[in-house]
């Protein structure tokens, strides 16, 4: 793949599909044609100002016109687009700054404002306005990247520790890209919400039209069902690609108004577990709509995927959650827990775990992430070399079934050792959603001592989860009721990191 610029697929849609819309807001829509060349133009806004191909710019935009336009530029010209995301703080935004050292910055009023009272951003020697005056019909030659050529920095932790930044090359995202759209399979004629960012990059690259609905990502209460089913009404929406939370809201709203305003053809949604219970919502929410949820990372996506009906079936399962088959791009293996770094020589077999056996799920293929961005300590621990092979260490626990089924059992580093069994928090969380009256819980040990936290969606009924909780689990527990954090970016997991501070346990 050395020499094809990413991009290229974007051109080669604008080329055959020039009259589609690329791109549908509330506020504004663009076909392909004007997005090429509002890009081009963008390209010479960007040459003015200084920025070259191997500069890194700092991109502060919110899903829009204007973020692709920008983005596309810059990996046309041979630039590295790094990205925030909307939820960091000041610290943690000053940090990835530190990392990245960016030569340029293009935000909204409100990043630039935050200019003033950070010395990170300050330092930042090109500051690009989102929108400018240029204009160009001009054909220009695509930048021809080399094998390592990096297009995009994302930043891959949680809101705690020291970020890790994902460098994505060209081929990288050129290998991603073919192997997403291999599996939501994307036509020219299809209109798709995606709230993923980096999938509305794939529907660009096929010529099919995109349709944005913006909301606070970090305030799920922002997300007005009725306002999204309408504009998807409006543009005849049939696919919507998004995190679980999203289509939770959308579900949730279906079930309460009792019928379905729109019909799609597909959902598909990763980035945060669904559970059975939840499955189950979605399929009665959109009984025509082929569902699937995907599992995967920002270093490898995707690793396998489930259709709903089969996680449904799966309901019961005490031995973790059913997330499918591999990918086909993918070569999934589990292998036996260990802390340390891995090393191994290229004629050493590589030991794996037997059927039905958990250990940490490792990933390789052509779409997994190979580098870190100036982090070769992150890159030696999470990846394991075998020849010329190397395989991501997803941190995940699971196992594979007698059919060859994955089945995740949560993060390696949460195991919790108790009463003389390895609990995994990731198992009881699902096993606490099923129980009537717990919006979420999940399990904490502290000083020898096992702690249940719930969740109630009905504060009356404490004491009646509590007997509920008695009679339903063995063990010796301590109950703490509290409300439970979630991740930042899909509001799916449980932010095990913030819970311990909420309740003052993370000294």
């Amino acid at each position: 793949m050395e020499g094809l610029n990413c991009v290229q697929h974007f051109f080669d849609a604008a080329k055959n599909y020039p009259d589609h819309k690329a791109i549908i807001t509330q506020s504004e829509s663009i076909s392909y044609l004007e997005l090429k060349r509002e890009v081009m133009a963008t390209v010479r806004y960007f040459e003015s100002k200084g920025i070259q191909a191997g500069d890194r710019v700092l991109v502060f935009v919110p899903m829009s016109v204007d973020l692709y336009r920008i983005v596309l530029a810059l990996f046309s010209m041979g630039a590295t687009a790094v990205f925030l995301d909307e939820w960091v703080s000041k610290k943690r935004m000053e940090l990835c700054c530190k990392i990245a050292n960016c030569s340029g910055f293009v935000g909204v009023t409100k990043a630039h404002v935050l200019r003033f009272f950070s010395r990170e951003l300050r330092a930042i020697p090109i500051k690009l306005k989102i929108r400018h005056t240029f204009k160009s019909d001009e054909e220009f030659e695509l930048f021809s990247p080399g094998i390592d050529h990096t297009a995009l920095i994302t930043f891959t932790t949680g809101s705690t520790g020291t970020p890790k930044a994902a460098n994505r090359t060209h081929s990288f995202l050129i290998a991603q890209f073919e192997a997403i759209k291999n599996k939501i399979k994307p036509e020219p004629t299809d209109i798709v919400m995606p709230v993923l960012p980096i999938v509305l990059f794939i529907n660009l690259g096929v010529g099919s039209t995109s349709v944005i609905y913006r909301y606070k990502s970090t305030k799920l209460s922002s997300i007005k069902p009725e306002v999204v089913f309408e504009l998807m009404k409006k543009h005849c929406v049939n696919q919507v690609i998004s995190s679980p939370s999203f289509i939770t809201s959308l579900s949730n709203y279906a079930m309460k108004i009792g019928k379905n305003p729109i019909i799609l053809s597909s959902i598909y949604t990763g980035g945060a577990p669904v559970f059975p219970k939840e499955a189950k919502r979605f399929a009665q929410a959109f009984p025509e709509a082929h569902i699937e949820i995907i599992y995967g990372s920002t270093e490898a996506e995707p690793i396998s995927a489930v259709p709903v009906k089969e996680l449904m079936a799966s309901e019961g399962n005490e031995r973790g959650l059913l997330v499918g088959f591999p990918d086909s791009s993918a070569e999934v293996k589990i292998i036996p827990f260990r802390d340390e770094v891995i090393e191994v020589d290229e004629d050493e077999e590589l030991i794996t775990c037997s059927q039905g056996e958990i250990g940490e799920i490792i990933v390789a293929g052509n779409h997994v992430l190979t580098a870190y961005f100036n982090n070769p300590e992150a890159l030696h621990r999470a990846k394991i070399w075998h020849g010329l092979k190397m395989y991501h260490r997803t941190g995940d626990s699971g196992y594979f079934d007698e059919r060859g089924r994955l089945f995740l059992v949560g993060r390696s580093n949460q195991a919790i050792e108790a009463q003389g069994k390895i609990i995994y928090p990731f198992i009881f969380e699902d096993e606490l959603q099923q129980l009537e009256h717990i919006r979420r819980g999940t399990i904490l040990r502290r000083n020898d001592q096992v702690y249940v936290v719930v969740e109630l969606d009905n504060p009356s009924k404490r004491i009646e989860v509590e007997n509920g909780l008695r009679m339903s689990f063995e063990m010796k527990f301590e109950l703490v009721f509290s409300q439970i954090p979630l991740d930042k970016r899909h509001h799916g997991k449980i932010d095990q990191g913030a819970l311990l501070k909420k309740l003052g346990w993370d000294e």
